[in-house]
């Protein structure tokens, strides 16, 4: 098993490094190249087939069962992205040539226009039309913001068998009382639906007293009366809103103000995960109820682990982000918020002295002045060596001296 995660989106190249990066190698724990230390996002690659199984499984055994198919062959459930295809005829000089915009995702309405506003109403470079930044952004979310090992106990790295069953059991749960999907609607819609439902079933106290009070004010109201739950500004009547039924359907959202609270990215596909009056994109909502290993980025169901730098690791994760030797106990230096052993840090990262060119070692008192650093003891006058710390110095490009005459002699 541990071969066949190694081989997926083996050599993929980096979006980020572009040629410095050999191409995508899956480290054995961490979810990042070997050769870039990029993530698996920056990379492309995951297939739209093992991104569609993703999701395909994130909706089994919930009430969007409508959203996916199981396979034939091998009862897998695949998410069925409703992907839309516009074709504008484009009047050249002699003939009519036919211009075809493909949307990777795009909301599941009948109602063709409704998508096609919902789309104009999310930013250029957000929209994800087929071969644009707008479809590697949409990638990209979809890798960071619903992450296979949140939910797949399979795709974690050595679970015991009671954290698998903790796994197990926080998915079910968060599958029962938090996920969902945006509905997209027009806000005139959505009253008479509620209206309906409350005759219904009066078990929703919050939605009725708000249709009645609807149902009161004068028709030249209601053109202002929707306003976004997020940026609190009127909605347009004929524009198409999001809704979320777990937060109910008093609340609506523009298109581009349906976001993860957290991260204030689009909520992907608008799959959200809905917390205490709030919307969550999956990476953000596991994190608000799970520590998360900030050294292989799975949440951490065993009751021991690391705090450190105000972040959490399990026991064997907090190791040295160059060379994976266990820190416990060592010394280690935080460099990009990432730790790093002393030995690493003095090969890799330390700076080196402008006096006696030696690498500074970490633990050593140090002077820095404009990207220039030296050993405190090796802080000299370039020509008389007389110790500057606490003087006057002129500087001259790497040197520094104690004055005027000392940097006329060096000079000359």
């Amino acid at each position: 098993q541990m071969g066949l995660g190694h081989e997926q989106g083996f050599g993929a190249p980096c979006l980020k490094c572009k040629d410095k990066c050999e191409g995508f190698e899956l480290h054995f724990w961490r979810k990042i190249c070997r050769n870039c230390k990029c993530g698996q996002e920056e990379h492309d690659v995951l297939t739209s087939n093992e991104e569609d199984r993703k999701v395909g499984k994130l909706f089994e055994d919930t009430k969007y069962t409508t959203l996916i198919a199981k396979l034939k062959n091998d009862g897998i459930p695949m998410y069925k992205r409703n992907v839309m295809i516009l074709t504008n005829p484009v009047p050249a000089k002699k003939n009519i040539s036919i211009n075809t915009v493909t949307y990777e995702w795009a909301p599941p309405v009948q109602n063709q226009t409704l998508a096609r506003q919902y789309m104009q109403m999310l930013p250029k470079e957000k929209q994800p039309v087929a071969g644009s930044e707008g479809a590697q952004y949409r990638k990209k979310q979809l890798a960071k913001q619903l992450p296979a090992h949140d939910q797949d106990p399979s795709k974690c790295h050595e679970l015991s068998p009671n954290e698998v069953k903790q796994m197990e059991q926080f998915v079910k749960k968060y599958k029962n009382e938090a996920l969902g999907v945006g509905d997209v609607k027009l806000p005139g819609e959505v009253e008479t639906r509620a209206t309906e439902k409350n005759n219904v079933n009066n078990g929703d106290r919050g939605t009725s007293a708000a249709v009645g009070a609807m149902e009161d004010k004068s028709p030249d109201w209601k053109a202002s009366q929707y306003s976004c739950y997020r940026c609190k500004l009127n909605m347009k009547e004929g524009d198409p809103a999001v809704y979320a039924e777990r937060a109910g359907y008093d609340k609506l959202w523009h298109p581009a103000c349906f976001v993860c609270c957290t991260c204030s990215e689009l909520l992907v596909d608008m799959i959200y995960f809905w917390k205490n009056g709030n919307l969550y994109c999956g990476r953000h909502y596991c994190d608000s109820e799970k520590p998360r290993c900030a050294g292989c980025d799975e949440l951490i169901f065993s009751n021991e682990y690391t705090q450190a730098e105000g972040q959490n690791w399990h026991l064997k994760h907090f190791c040295c982000f160059d060379c994976d030797c266990v820190l416990a106990g060592e010394i280690y230096v935080m460099v990009n918020d990432k730790p790093v052993c002393k030995p690493c840090y003095v090969k890799n990262h330390a700076a080196t002295c402008q006096g006696c060119h030696n690498a500074i070692d970490p633990e050593v008192q140090r002077v820095t002045y404009n990207n220039f650093n030296w050993h405190a003891i090796c802080f000299l006058c370039s020509c008389c060596s007389k110790c500057l710390i606490g003087q006057k110095f002129m500087p001259v490009e790497g040197m520094v001296f104690c004055s005027v005459e000392c940097k006329k002699k060096m000079m000359s």
